[in-house]
């Protein structure tokens, strides 16, 4: 029994339908108080934390409507809002490198699992975007400049507890306007339109171009999936 903690994108195929199977059991054994599994760590961590559990749940969802998958089951705990276990089973470095031993020889998720923190940075750049500029920019300029296995950690542990936040209504649109920027020569939207457009309309329409055009930057991109979980 597993719950990530890393962005579902890392998810192949079949731990991304798996998790979302195991989340639901998770969410059965709590709200009806059953007892297999009850002990299990991975249901204590969550015991308490049923906001949480919806917010991961609608990052599954959000990253299976991108790969073309329908759920049909929300989940409607709601205890704790706004917070989010505070252990680990593993940290999420961690969990990058048990994922990359579990998919050897396996096909991967839509995002390719990291090989340094740049790598690592690149792919979460405009999740951070869209909630903090400091953080966007203090990160950027460390990254350029330093290297090395424990900056990887600290990176995804950064970014993790980054990305738990929600994004900032104020900054969500210039981060998917930055976005934009790759697939505006596949579309005939000037770009006068495409600054008028409300988020609900950009976002999809970036996905579906970057989609149809197999556009590699923004394909391995966190924020093409979990900014929907947040209801842009």
């Amino acid at each position: 029994m597993r719950i990530w903690d890393v962005n579902p994108g890392y998810l192949n195929r079949q731990s991304l339908l798996g998790e979302h199977r195991e989340l639901h059991g998770i969410v059965s054994i709590i709200s009806n108080n059953k007892k297999g599994y009850s002990k299990h760590p991975e249901t204590l961590r969550w015991v308490g934390y049923g906001w949480a559990l919806k917010q991961r749940h609608k990052l599954l969802v959000a990253e299976m409507n991108l790969r073309g998958y329908n759920d049909k089951s929300p989940v409607w705990l709601r205890s704790k809002p706004e917070a989010w276990p505070e252990n680990y089973i593993d940290p999420p470095a961690t969990q990058l490198s048990i994922l990359e031993r579990k998919y050897e020889n396996l096909v991967q998720g839509r995002i390719p699992l990291p090989k340094n923190a740049q790598q690592l940075w690149a792919q979460h750049k405009y999740s951070v975007m869209a909630r903090d500029i400091a953080s966007y920019q203090r990160m950027g300029k460390r990254l350029a400049r330093q290297t090395g296995a424990n900056q990887f950690n600290d990176v995804a542990l950064e970014l993790n507890t980054l990305l738990r936040q929600p994004p900032d209504e104020k900054l969500i649109k210039n981060a998917l306007l930055h976005m934009w920027g790759y697939v505006s020569g596949y579309s005939p939207v000037s770009a006068e339109a495409v600054i008028a457009l409300p988020k609900h309309q950009l976002l999809p329409t970036i996905q579906q171009l970057a989609l149809a055009n197999k556009v590699s930057y923004l394909l391995e991109s966190t924020a093409l999936a979990e900014l929907c979980a947040w209801g842009v």
